[in-house]
């Protein structure tokens, strides 16, 4: 075949140009020669010699030049004869130097559209590419030069296409192929052949370039106008301005103009390679089209991993996990080898252990277990699962660090509300020398949320900073302080967001609602509604939270109803479960069994155990065994419901009740949770239990308890035995409240922290009525601001009031 396009050196480029006396016709080949040989190029056997002055009036002095210049146009026609088109002529001349193997035989190709050849030539020749690499010193001083004569497509080309290439001293085939697309700008043999028909009738850059200029300025109307008028003349363009046509409509979510482009790459037998087929694929992909995107799967001649790991990562994102793990049968079965990526998306679709296991076995097998996102995905997934050990060891196993992996598995101890072992972890990632990234401070803010380390997650605040504008850091940063009771902050860091979406408002509205501030909490709704996102389920849960706690009957059903009617979130569980919570704190019960007769889902044990719960309230003994049988129905080993059930027996003064229902509990080995109140004094957690005496002050905490108790009743403290749920007499029944472990953290606080400081504590079990009485006056006499979190709210102590209005 034609000799002209391989040489077997690549010499520095010389600006020499050959300026022949004879046929015009040969220039612009010469002119190839000149900018890839300099003085002595060799071409098929045959030497041109040529000065360098470039005036014009230099002569060749080798006569073989004119017989080079006839085997030249007489093969340049047979070129054009044998291949029409200018790619199938590049496809043969890349197979040609793939099979050589020598990597300084550099392909010239002629007549083909550089932006299209480039990544055509990458892909063929299987370049390493790097898309971060920047362009370095020495290739701009080398390429700078050229850009004064380069056309302005082919200078975009620079700009965009040859940045991503890995530009190395190493890899001088590379940046050999890269110059010699740049300097063969005017080597073009269709044009001149006497054929140029083949060439107007299969591909123009002008039109092209026009094409490629809408799709960079986003211009989708004026794209689809020049690809109609391309369509009408028989004109395509190549699989690159299509990749970008492609990615134009995704940007503006113009599914009909995507499917134009659809029908107009298929049109009149153009057949596109397999990378175009999965830039349509994922076009539908990403326009949720899956059938679609499944239906174009089906009919492509070939599939690649691309291929099957874009339809695998589809089907596992819309949740079709069954599909997902299907396709990755299929995939083996069609001979296609899965990568890292593939692994990973598959990965995310196992909801069974038994589905995890085999699939950790075939990566093994595949050797891909060492894999930094195959690793990351295999922590998230046990994690998921709950296997956490498991998750623990295949993070141990890791020869190298990387911080990808660090970030697995502290996000999945603290999605755990392990916060300690998160922290931990944590603590090993900066010893061993990795830097805290957004993922890992979320991760970390989670962490002390679920411990209520409120000091600690100031100073990790410190480290947000420089994250100042992450929408994912700041919602971290907001729940924190939220569910730290830490309003004012929560409060600073909602007004300062520059970018709220509705994660942001649902946190703050659930925060103000938790706190107790109802009324606020409503407010801001009605802000959002106004200038803020469309509200969604996780938003009417803490609007209807705020209801509950505030006895907002009428306005919680108003709110129930405009869920569905106003906004279609259709209610969930827990929905319900507030509503019923509404319904119970208002005495409703009558209500309440309605309720749950009509839900939408069958109730579970949080259902009964709100209804029980409200049942204790109002003393409805009957409605109480019934719900607590339903509990006990569907868990025998709840031990809320016994506990719940014994109380309410206790309140009426059942006592045989009360005996049988712990008799029963004594059977089934079901112990009840001791009260347990924690508080954090000098970066350090203390723990209090009611009758416990380990801690090191406990003489000192119950001497001031006993002190402050006595200043109380000169004040008017009673304590309330009505929750004391032992049959006991007298002053047993006072001191069995007396040391209550909420007491003792409260006590502890004020004889630790100065006046100014808050005293924060949190708690395993809901406050009962004598201690929340306690709270409010030692708040008076102390001048303290005292918060309690408990599973159900956060209470505010301040000035004798409570922010739950005594209504919790």
């Amino acid at each position: 075949m034609l000799e002209l396009i391989a040489f077997s050196r690549i010499r520095r480029l010389h600006h020499t140009v050959l300026r022949p006396a004879h046929d015009p016709a040969s220039r612009p080949l010469l002119r190839v020669f000149s900018s890839l040989g300099g003085k002595n190029t060799d071409i098929g056997g045959r030497y041109f010699f040529c000065s360098e002055s470039g005036d014009g009036s230099d002569q060749v002095v080798d006569a073989r030049v004119r017989a080079a210049e006839e085997e030249y146009q007489s093969k340049a026609s047979a070129i054009v004869s044998t291949y029409p088109r200018p790619k199938d002529y590049l496809t043969f001349l890349l197979k040609s130097v793939k099979k050589s193997n020598n990597s300084h035989v550099i392909p010239v190709i002629f007549g083909v559209h550089y932006s299209a050849a480039i990544p055509y030539v990458r892909e063929e020749l299987e370049l390493e590419t790097d898309g971060k690499t920047a362009l370095t010193g020495k290739f701009r001083e080398k390429i700078e030069p050229k850009r004064e004569n380069c056309p302005p497509h082919i200078l975009r080309v620079i700009d965009e296409e040859l940045v991503k290439l890995q530009l190395l001293e190493a890899s001088s085939s590379e940046f050999s192929v890269t110059r010699n697309y740049l300097d063969c700008l005017t080597a073009l043999p269709w044009g001149y052949s006497g054929n140029s028909s083949l060439v107007s009738s299969h591909f123009v850059p002008k039109e092209t370039e026009s094409l490629l200029n809408f799709c960079h300025q986003r211009d989708l109307p004026g794209a689809m106008h020049l690809l109609d008028a391309m369509e009408r003349r028989r004109v395509w363009a190549d699989a690159i301005t299509y990749s970008e046509l492609i990615k134009c409509c995704l940007a503006h979510g113009a599914v009909r103009e995507g499917k134009r482009v659809h029908r107009h790459i298929f049109s009149n037998g153009y057949h596109p390679k397999t990378f175009l087929i999965n830039t349509l694929i994922n076009m539908y992909v990403k326009f949720n089209l899956l059938e679609e995107a499944h239906v174009l799967f089906n009919k492509m001649p070939e599939r690649n991993v691309v291929s099957w790991t874009t339809m695998i990562s589809a089907y596992s994102n819309a949740k079709l996990n069954d599909r997902a793990m299907r396709f990755l049968v299929f995939m083996f079965r069609d001979g296609v080898m899965p990568n890292m990526f593939t692994f990973s998306s598959v990965l995310r679709a196992c909801e069974r252990l038994s589905d995890l296991k085999q699939l950790h076995s075939c990566i093994m097998k595949v050797g891909l277990e060492s894999d930094v996102f195959v690793r990351s995905a295999l922590i998230d997934v046990y994690s998921k699962l709950g296997e956490l050990l498991e998750a623990l060891s295949i993070f141990r196993e890791m020869v190298t660090g990387d911080s990808v992996v660090w970030n697995s598995i502290i996000a999945a101890f603290a999605q755990h509300s392990d916060g300690d072992e998160a922290l931990h972890l944590y603590k090993s990632m900066s010893r061993a020398g990795f830097r805290a990234d957004q993922s890992t401070l979320t991760s970390i803010l989670r962490a002390c949320t679920s411990l209520s380390l409120l000091e600690l997650g100031r100073q990790v605040h410190v480290l947000v900073l420089k994250f100042d504008q992450d929408l994912i850091l700041n919602n971290a940063l907001l729940d924190m302080y939220c569910k730290c009771g830490s309003l004012e902050d929560a409060k600073f860091i909602f007004n300062r967001m520059t970018k709220k979406d509705v994660i942001s408002w649902s946190t703050m509205i659930a925060g103000l609602a938790q706190n107790g501030f109802s009324t606020e909490a409503l407010n801001l709704f009605e802000s959002m509604k106004v200038k803020g996102p469309k509200p969604n389920h996780i938003t009417f849960i803490g609007i209807l939270f705020a209801c509950s706690h505030a006895g907002l009957v009428n306005e919680g059903w108003i709110y129930f109803r405009s869920m569905k009617n106003l906004y279609g979130v259709d209610p969930e569980r827990e929905h319900y479960g507030c509503m019923l919570d509404l319904l119970g704190r208002a005495g409703k019960l009558d209500d309440m069994v309605k309720l749950i007769h009509e839900m939408n889902c069958e109730p579970d044990v949080v259902t009964w155990r709100t209804l029980l719960d409200a049942c204790r309230a109002r003393q409805n003994v009957d409605l109480a065994t019934h719900a607590a049988k339903k509990i006990l129905k569907l868990d025998p080993h709840d031990t809320g419901a016994y506990v719940l059930l014994s109380n309410i027996y206790a309140t009426s003064k059942r006592w045989n009740e009360v005996a049988e229902v712990r008799k029963a509990m004594k059977i089934r080995g079901i112990r009840k949770e001791p009260g347990c109140s924690w508080i954090e004094v000098n970066k350090q957690i203390h723990a209090f239990i009611l009758g416990d005496k380990s801690h090191p002050q406990i003489d000192e905490i119950n001497r001031q308890l006993n002190q402050f108790i006595c200043r109380l009743t000169s004040v008017g403290y009673v304590p309330d035995t009505n929750f004391v749920l032992q049959d006991l007499e007298g002053e047993q029944r006072e001191d069995s409240l007396r040391y209550h472990s909420e007491k003792l953290a409260i006590v502890f606080g004020i004889m630790s922290f100065p006046k100014e400081k808050t005293i924060r504590i949190w708690k395993n079990l809901k406050i009962c009525g004598d201690c929340h009485k306690f709270a409010k006056l030692i708040a008076i006499i102390e001048q303290r601001h005292i918060v309690i979190r408990d599973p159900i709210r956060y209470h505010h102590f301040r000035d004798g009031v409570c922010s739950c209005g005594d209504y919790w």
